[in-house]
């Protein structure tokens, strides 16, 4: 393999591909140069923040996650700025999400699901002991570490005690529609712990039975179930467990479940073993309000190069799965949001075959560097579909491409990709002895 070209650095961070994306940021895999630690790192357009007035919900975000120094819950290094960007350093976290565990492999078994859950519980109950309520809790923000172990993540909807209104409840209405508390939909109020409960009673069901509790495509119909915690518990749940989720979604929450009392009860008590953790205090948080404003001394410096991104050994190997054909190729694999395949044609001649493929899709292709974004002109279940790729160069000969869903349902993004494999036949590498090459 060649000597790796840095396509950017920030500070001590070498960048490489996106690994995530929302509204108002981006996530990359990033390296630390001076430890060799991978790290994710979040980068916010500075402009787009102050324009949408994020700046409060992301020092909110930073305040909370100092706060937060439990191993269950995904960690934040440090924070830097520079004249557009700002940078929050973060734990890089490699076993994907709980929702495609779940997507993938179906319900699981109960001591499996009891197993996270008893994580899932532990992490919320540190949380609401240091006053901070989650907001969000869904199976896309709980995250699974090389290991197996429960990492919870994104803390952009959590909220301080301190925002507790003079009648001791939190007014802001968020989260996602299936999880959320049936009293943060009434709008009168709520208190954020038993609202957090309530989503963990949600995720314990879809770990359980495989499928929502509540659910409907119109929005209204949903948010009646919810207020009437109008669901049924799959034939195969234990009595127990059947129990335990219907003391959790109790549409009151004065009468539902708490933590101490879930503590106690039979289901969760199997195999349960309390936390034992020293709370690490290493974050380095120093001049939060200098990133926010254009202090040229608190700068990180960026550098950045044209080139198609190169891969260094230490990234191919955190991506070794990606060198599979069969996560593009195989209709078994179930739903994914993300793919690549590689390919020996020059990084040019993949962008064109890549546009030429898209476009009899419906598609409409913006390019940027070695980077392209495909949007599909119509509409589909949740907006229009928004699909991200990236070239990065393995070797000289050799380009590794990232597919990744970006906005909209993944459902219609695995149709997709589907259509466009079998555009792109011709430019993909697919020989077993190349791959066992590769890996000599």
């Amino acid at each position: 393999m060649s000597q790796s070209k840095i396509k950017r650095r920030v500070g001590k961070y070498e960048i490489g591909r996106t690994i995530g994306e929302g509204t108002f940021a981006k996530v990359k895999f990033a390296r630390n140069t001076e430890t060799g630690e991978p790290v994710a790192l979040k980068i916010l357009d500075k402009e787009k923040v102050l324009k949408h007035k994020m700046a409060e919900q992301i020092k909110r975000e930073i305040a909370t996650m100092k706060l937060i120094k439990h191993p269950n819950v995904v960690r934040l290094y440090e924070i830097m700025g520079s004249k557009t960007k700002i940078f929050i350093v973060l734990e890089y976290v490699t076993g994907g999400e709980l929702f495609d565990k779940i997507v993938n492999n179906g319900r699981m078994r109960e001591d499996e699901a009891r197993r996270y859950f008893h994580q899932l519980i532990n992490v919320v109950d540190y949380c609401h002991s240091r006053g901070v309520y989650h907001r969000d809790l869904k199976p896309e923000n709980l995250l699974l570490d090389a290991y197996g172990n429960l990492k919870v993540s994104d803390f952009g909807l959590s909220a301080l005690s301190k925002q507790v209104r003079d009648d001791g409840l939190l007014h802001t209405t968020c989260g996602t529609p299936n999880y959320v508390a049936p009293e943060v939909l009434d709008d009168g109020g709520y208190d954020g712990a038993t609202a957090d409960l309530w989503s963990c009673g949600v995720i314990l069901f879809v770990l359980l039975a495989g499928y929502l509790p509540f659910d409907d495509s119109n929005l209204m119909n949903l948010y009646k179930k919810i207020s009437a915690a109008e669901f049924t518990c799959p034939p195969w749940l234990s009595f127990s467990a059947m129990k335990l989720i219907t003391q959790i979604l109790d549409p009151n929450p004065m009468t539902r479940i708490t933590i101490p009392e879930i503590l106690k009860d039979e289901w969760f008590k199997k195999g349960y073993k309390p936390p034992v953790f020293k709370e690490k205090d290493d974050t380095n948080l120093d001049n939060v309000e200098a990133v926010f404003k254009d202090y040229e001394e608190h700068h990180v410096t960026e550098q950045r190069d044209e080139q198609p991104t190169a891969m260094n050994a230490f990234e191919l190997i955190s991506m070794s799965k990606g060198l599979n054909l069969g996560n593009l190729f195989d209709a078994e694999e179930g739903f994914k949001r993300e793919t690549r395949f590689t390919s020996k044609c020059p990084a040019n001649e993949i962008i064109h075959k890549i546009e030429e493929a898209a476009k009899p899709l419906g598609f409409d292709v913006h390019k940027k560097n070695y980077k392209m974004r495909l949007q599909n002109l119509k509409a589909g279940r949740k907006g229009n579909l928004n699909v991200a790729t990236e070239i990065f160069q393995v070797a000289p000969s050799l380009h590794m491409v990232e597919v990744r869903k970006a906005k909209g349902d993944t459902l219609e993004f695995n149709t997709f990709y589907k259509s466009l494999s079998t555009c792109l036949e011709d430019v993909v590498w697919k020989t077993e002895e190349d791959i066992k090459e590769l890996h000599v």
